[in-house]
Order: structure tokens, then C-alpha cells, then sequence
């Protein structure tokens, strides 16, 4: 099963529906909540270069954000990462 990271804020709709997702695929992840740890929140930008929530790593690749996750699954190529 792939390692998923995700680091989001609590009131982040693009968080809520790329959560949505995995969830339906019903694989685990380990969810980052940057809204209230600056330190965290510079984490995320220093590993993703990107500032916007969330940012999705799969086995410690950068995904992107829930419009790439969403992109993954449109292609087909999203369960094979999953795997």
C-alpha cells in the first residue's frame, strides 16, 4: 500500500473533496493540518514549492493539490500509485 501524506486546512474545501477521494478509494492517509503550524505550513512549501492546501504526496512524490489528484483518477493512472 503507497505511503499518502496530505497537508491541509480545516476549512478548505479543495481538502475536503481531495479526502473524499482516498477515502472512497479506502486507502489510509496521514493528514497534516498546516492552518495553525507555521512550521509545518513552511514544511509543505519547502517539499511541494507551493503554497496552496492541500498538497498530496504519494511514497513522497509531489501530486499536487486536489485538481491533480482529481486528474490522476480521470486518466486511469491514480490506482496504480495507490497500489
Amino acid at each position: 500500500m503507497a505511503e499518502i501524506l496530505i497537508y491541509t486546512t480545516e476549512i478548505c474545501p479543495y481538502c475536503v473533496r481531495a479526502k473524499a477521494l482516498l477515502d472512497a478509494k479506502k486507502v489510509s492517509y496521514q493528514e497534516l493540518r498546516v492552518d495553525n503550524d507555521l512550521a509545518l505550513r513552511e514544511e509543505m512549501q519547502r517539499l511541494s514549492g507551493k503554497r496552496s492546501v492541500p498538497q498530496i504526496f504519494i511514497n513522497q512524490k509531489p501530486i499536487g493539490g486536489c485538481d491533480d489528484l482529481f486528474a490522476l483518477e480521470k486518466s486511469g493512472t491514480l490506482d496504480a500509485l495507490l497500489a
